[in-house]
């Protein structure tokens, strides 16, 4: 990623409207998808691939 490329850092629809306790989402250039709980890139939390984010995603939504 160079200096002037920013994530777009999507912000998860289960949060509190005041989104302090939320979880935010970012796919990187490349195979990385970023996750945050907040939209700020300082407070990283961890970055996957993009196949094990939607492993992730898909059995999230499979146990409801």
């Amino acid at each position: 990623m160079t200096a002037n490329t920013r994530p777009d850092w999507r912000k998860s629809s289960y949060c509190a409207s005041s989104g302090d306790a939320c979880v935010y989402v970012a796919a990187a250039p490349g195979t990385l998808v970023r996750v945050a709980d907040r939209a700020d890139p300082a407070h990283l939390v961890m970055a996957t691939t993009h196949d094990a984010w939607a492993a992730f995603v898909e059995a999230v939504k499979e146990s409801g």
